[in-house]
């Protein structure tokens, strides 16, 4: 299916990771404390035995997990405008991780939990129907086709996703590259899990409500390139 169908130590990235570089610029005295003090406090750790619920790490009925969250921008806004929910934040990019927390200490937003490895062994910690949405927003295109194996979107990880979604839960993608939306939606149409919720254009072509655009959308709508919006929604238990 396609659109024109129907509608810790910073350490180094491990072989077969679905990021690249984990820094580019030094970081300032004040980030490196953050580092020091404030992600130790926040940081998930799937090293441990795994919660039985995240009644265990929240005080909140519903927790939403953003997977590269980049600068933080949406992550923020939404723990900003949410305060009901709790948020799990994922990074490995240290620069954009430093961030983040410069603006969860500056705001002291207390309903978000980090995590700064691959999001792949978070997934496989969190516990079974623990969260309402997931958030994979512009994520790396991994634009040559050899790379492609490389998009954190596969038949793995939508497992991964399904596992611990509860039923009804969403999953929402966005990616200015079209040949990744398409990719998106040809995995999420075979997986029996998911279902598209689109049913007119506009539910691909409009951001979601309240949606906070970040610098990388803009840069990407300046350049020429249409950001596209979907959404999937994890089958209902029968």
């Amino acid at each position: 299916m396609t659109l024109n169908e129907k509608p810790i130590a910073h350490s180094e990235r491990r072989s077969g990771a679905f990021y690249g570089r984990r820094k580019t610029q030094k970081l300032s005295p004040k980030q490196e404390a953050l580092f020091e003090t404030l992600l130790p406090r926040l940081k998930l750790d799937p090293t441990t035995p795994p919660p039985s619920n995240l009644d265990q790490v929240f005080a909140h009925s519903r927790v939403f997990l953003e997977i590269g969250f980049g600068g933080g921008e949406h992550l923020t806004h939404e723990a900003r405008n949410n305060p009901d929910v709790g948020f799990i934040g994922v990074e490995p990019f240290i620069n954009s991780m430093a961030k983040a927390l410069s603006v969860i200490e500056q705001e002291n937003l207390e309903n978000i939990r980090l995590y700064d490895e691959d999001a792949t062994g978070l997934l496989d910690w969190l516990p079974d129907d623990s969260i309402h949405r997931i958030d994979l927003l512009y994520p790396d295109p991994w634009h040559k086709k050899r790379h492609w194996k490389r998009r954190f979107l596969n038949p793995q990880n939508l497992d991964r996703f399904a596992r611990i979604l509860v039923p009804g839960g969403v999953l929402r993608f966005a990616s200015d590259i079209e040949t990744y939306v398409n990719w998106t939606l040809n995995h999420c149409d075979r997986h029996l899990e998911f279902n598209w919720t689109a049913t007119v254009a506009d539910d691909w072509r409009c951001p979601w409500e309240n949606w906070p655009s970040t610098r990388y959308e803009k840069k990407a709508i300046r350049e020429g390139r249409t950001p596209c919006y979907l959404l999937f929604k994890r089958q209902e238990q029968q």
